[in-house]
């Protein structure tokens, strides 16, 4: 008896603990739970539902990471209720069919390959799911059994992997292009599309709703294209660009096999370019382009204002609401690109004198591109007749004449005061909006009533300051554009009340922590910051866009009473300083010492010369280069740096740094510039190649300065000699020579002798040549006559 109800339930067993299969053949189908698996066990395929979804798909994600990233969606557009009631199966054309239907009725295809006539007989075809994460279709096409008759890397949505591509093939028509989800819970066709200019350019272009491009991703120079500076900064992977008479491609290929990378089109229009980091347990973005969201065409749909400085980058304009979120891809789901609507209708006859509609003026706002000029008004007063007269006119601008716009008003961008192209926008609103005006002003004052006694809005501003600011303050956590604002007690909290220090730097202390999902984090606590609150705010924002991989990525902040804090990802492995002086240095071997310095180099070349403002460091030391659980450097602190607008090349600082890796031009009281900083870094190479500080005495050099010995052993070429006793000669001689020629360079007094930072990428990179570099003479001062007169 036992033993039958023992074969019972393995009867009964769900047909997915058997070994999953990589492929459906003829006649077979997968529905409810059923999956099929790469044969690497790389890819898994089958029915999902979305968070926050009731909707079923059939779509391909990672089967080896946590949580489901879903990287290709079948029926986007035609979901089903239950995926017990319907099967992906081949059907006797030989096309791969979702089949739906309840019942004793006949099930009704909803998504079909349309691939007929790829197969002669009921056995030809197979479909094979592979570790690149492609689904092909097999099937008998002139005489070839095995041929590929479709596959969904010839359809992709809204993610790129390594093995499919993007393009447009010149002799078909045909065109393979990365569309948005319609938001982070909707594979649905999105609003943005990445692909070959359909006007015929032959550069990748991003679209909104297939009609306006908002975004070109300029010129290849054959590694990346020209605004896209990042893509070239990382050795992870390879990107691929053709054009040739045949087609125009894109594509990119991992130069680890054992990588995760995707890139994405997110459904708030930027392209994105994501790693999976085993340390982190996540997804961490490389790069985004555009880099605002704010330069996305619609970002926050019609009659949405933009604010990269906003807690929530997107809101309604005054006189108006965000759609009602029980619409599908309302605000509640953050798709801001849904916009908002009209508070109060309009009361508009044609006639100027009846209408008692009114304006509310935007201050410092960047005007919408799609505006209609009025020919002889003499007036900013004259234009807003024009525009009451217009019954389609919902905003005006008095620049340079009368500019009007009709119907939505889209990418209406908030600028900070004195920005170039920065106007003033009047939006025409109902009369009952603009006395409700008073009650729904912005915090910073930037919009003006029309008409309000001056005494009275000044109160009711003031008022509600004070309250929305009290309010602000009372969430723990909340968004400031690409950053988490904390609240001071939540820190308190994930830190244990600061009780795990971790070190002591020139700014602050730095204290361990946890995010109650268990995300490690490190919190500065900056100590002796003058800076008012909303200057803290505008700095670390600026910080806050800038993303590389050896750069530390700042999570967040918090700016409470006179306290000031930066919540970074916590770095497993310390500081390089740390690794220098503790045993654990032993462990690093050549290939690892020489991706730190490639690493270290990357990041200062991307702060010099790839960011928006260019950032020198001024304090480049090991101390401020920290290692993550691959030993990965991330440079640190340039969040304390002085920022340099790209207009400028140089700027006079009080002296900072430290001994030992400050320039000369620090001590002379010269200008500094990013060559500063390459000094530094010469500094920490020697460090890095001899396994010793710089500072130390060492009885190789008898007792001499370290960096004066070192450089002139390398003048004579015996590189050896500066190597680390403790790798026993394991190194490359080439990459060697190399390291120590470039950081020789580094430190000579002459800014004008050192490279930059790029030109020390190439070098260490092999693709520039570095010739022996002269002995800096000037460090003998720092040294006994007597103790380095012989080498």
């Amino acid at each position: 008896m036992c033993l039958w109800r023992l074969l019972a339930l393995l009867f009964l067993l769900p047909c997915s603990s058997a070994a999953a299969s990589d492929t459906l053949s003829a006649e077979e189908s997968l529905s409810g739970n059923l999956t099929l698996v790469s044969a690497g066990g790389t890819f898994e395929l089958g029915f999902f539902s979305p968070a926050g979804n009731s909707n079923y798909y059939v779509g391909i994600w990672y089967k080896q990471i946590p949580g489901r990233t879903v990287i290709w969606v079948m029926n986007r557009d035609s979901p089903v209720a239950d995926p017990s009631s319907a099967e992906l199966t081949l059907a006797q054309d030989g096309s791969l069919a979702l089949l739906t239907g309840n019942g004793n009725r006949s099930k009704e295809p909803i998504w079909s390959s349309n691939s007929t006539g790829s197969r002669d007989d009921d056995t030809a075809a197979v479909a094979v799911l592979l570790d690149t994460g492609n689904f092909a279709l097999h099937g008998r096409r002139g005489g070839n059994s095995s041929a590929i008759v479709w596959q969904s890397f010839d359809h992709p949505t809204d993610t790129l992997v390594p093995g499919g591509s993007v393009g447009l093939n010149k002799r078909t028509g045909a065109y393979q292009a990365l569309r948005s989800w319609r938001s982070a819970t909707d594979p649905s066709t999105g609003l943005y599309t990445d692909r070959v200019d359909p006007y015929g350019s032959d550069q990748y272009v991003f679209l909104w709703n297939d009609t306006a491009i908002y975004h070109d991703v300029g010129a290849w120079n054959g590694r990346s294209f020209v605004p896209i500076p990042e893509m070239g900064l990382s050795d992870r992977y390879t990107f691929v660009f053709v054009n040739n008479n045949d087609e125009v491609s894109f594509s990119f290929r991992v130069n680890d096999p054992s990588t995760f990378s995707r890139m994405v089109m997110s459904p708030h229009g930027q392209l994105t370019m994501f790693d999976w980091s085993d340390a982190s347990g996540q997804w961490l973005l490389h790069w985004a382009t555009p880099t605002s969201p704010c330069d996305v065409y619609s970002a926050c749909g019609p009659f949405g204002l933009c604010d990269v400085a906003s807690s929530q980058y997107c809101r309604c304009l005054p006189g108006f609401d965000p759609v009602s979120s029980s619409q599908a891809g309302g605000w509640a789901s953050q798709l801001w690109s849904a916009g908002c609507a009209r508070r109060t209708s309009l009361q508009c006859s044609g006639s100027n004198a009846s209408s008692t509609d009114g304006f509310l003026e935007l201050q410092n706002v960047q005007l919408p591109s799609t505006y209609s000029s009025v020919a002889d008004v003499g007036s900013s007063g004259d234009c807003a007749s024009a525009c009451l007269r217009n019954c389609s006119c919902t905003a005006y601008a008095y620049r340079y004449g009368c500019l009007v716009w009709d119907g939505d008003l889209r990418n209406v961008q908030q600028l900070s005061v004195g920005d170039a192209g920065a106007s003033t926008l009047f939006l025409r609103v109902a009369a009952a909006d603009i006395a409700a005006a008073n009650h729904r002003t912005s915090a910073d004052g930037r919009l003006a009533i029309l008409g309000v006694p001056s005494a009275v809005g000044l109160a009711v501003l003031c008022l509600l300051f004070v309250l929305a600011w009290a309010r602000r303050h009372e969430k723990a956590v909340h968004h400031d554009g690409a950053l988490l604002v904390f609240g001071y007690g939540y820190l308190a909290q994930c830190t244990k009340n600061y009780s795990q220090k971790l070190g002591t730097g020139s700014f602050g202390s730095v204290y361990k922590g946890a995010l109650p999902d268990h995300t490690a984090i490190a919190v500065k606590r900056l100590e002796g910051s003058a800076q008012g609150e909303k200057q803290f705010r505008t700095e670390v924002r600026t910080l806050g866009t800038i993303q590389h991989v050896n750069l530390v990525r700042l999570r967040g902040f918090c700016a409470a009473k006179h306290e000031r804090l930066l919540v970074y990802d916590y770095m497993p492995n310390g500081s390089l300083a740390s690794v220098l002086s503790g045993h654990s240095f032993r462990l690093l071997d050549w290939r690892t010492r020489f991706g730190i310095m490639a690493g270290v180099a990357r990041g200062l070349d991307y702060l010099h010369e790839h960011c928006q403002e260019r950032i020198v460091h001024c304090d480049v030391k090991p101390e401020n280069i920290l290692l993550d659980a691959g030993f990965c450097p991330k440079v640190a602190d340039f969040g304390m740096a002085k920022l340099i607008v790209r207009d400028f090349s140089q700027a006079l600082t009080t002296t900072r740094g430290t001994v030992g890796y400050l320039a000369p031009e620090w001590i002379l009281g010269l200008p500094i510039t990013a060559k500063a900083d390459v000094y530094s870094y010469g500094m920490m190479l020697l460090e890095l190649i001899s396994g010793r500080r710089n500072r130390d005495a060492t009885p190789r050099a008898g007792g001499c300065y370290f960096p004066l010995w070192a450089a002139t052993k390398v003048r004579d070429g015996q590189f050896l000699a500066l190597l680390d006793e403790r790798l026993a000669g394991d190194v490359d001689v080439e990459e060697l020579g190399r390291a120590c020629n470039v950081a020789c360079w580094c430190i000579q007094q002459s800014e004008a002798l050192r490279p930059t930072m790029g030109q020390v990428v190439q070098v260490l990179e092999g693709s520039l040549r570095a010739g022996t570099a002269p002995v800096p003479r000037y460090l003998e001062h720092l040294c006994a006559e007597d103790s380095c007169g012989t080498f």
